[in-house]
């Protein structure tokens, strides 16, 4: 099954490459491949540097890297279910481990002439298939870093895994797809509706 975009966030997104549709578990990003291509889809690399590292790592290195973010991905649900309702709590230990994970990947500059003049872009420096988990690092930084709290949510929906951002104007989407869990909702209110009337 292909993962599925619509957390609205990288860092949301990526704790929903595994969920569990009618409680059977789905992951998106168990091998090598599925893991390149999620971070393909959602801009983090593009194809040619995502098969430009399977050559210079191998699959192997990639698939060991593709584990690790397996479990980076757990820890992460685990310590944003807790921050999000506790932004202010103790997470020093959580911090360093998320910086650990920030280290392996490194920065490269360079000078890019655009129509608007010179510019210094900064790009991700990969030296090691493990300093993929540090592209997943850095969103997991810049959303505890650039979001609010309160804006992370589980979607509503009966029986849905499903995390999403709201950056809607009022702040008051619950689900994670008006299509999906927000239709299923309307109609099954609207049964209960007409068994009640």
């Amino acid at each position: 099954m292909r993962p599925l975009f619509v957390g609205s966030h990288p860092a949301v997104d990526f704790l929903n490459t595994a969920f569990a549709p009618q409680g059977a578990p789905v992951e998106t990003i168990g091998d090598a491949k599925a893991f390149l291509a999620w971070l393909v889809d959602v801009a983090l690399l593009d194809e040619a540097t995502a098969s430009r590292l399977v050559r210079r790592f191998g699959i192997k290195a990639v698939d060991t890297a593709a584990e690790e973010a397996r479990g980076v991905r757990e820890w992460a649900r685990d310590w944003l279910s807790r921050w999000r309702v506790a932004p202010e709590g103790d997470y020093r230990a959580e911090i360093m481990t998320l910086n650990k994970w920030l280290d392996r990947q490194g920065v490269g500059r360079e000078v890019v002439a655009s129509r608007e003049g010179l510019r210094l872009v900064e790009r991700p420096r990969i030296d090691a298939a493990d300093a993929l988990v540090g592209l997943v690092a850095l969103q997991i930084a810049a959303l505890i870093t650039q979001e609010q709290p309160s804006l992370l949510k589980h979607c509503a929906g009966p029986g849905c895994t499903l995390w999403f951002l709201d950056r809607t104007k009022a702040h008051r989407r619950l689900f994670c797809s008006a299509t999906a869990c927000g239709n299923r909702a309307k109609v099954s209110a609207f049964r209960q509706r007409q068994r009640a009337g």
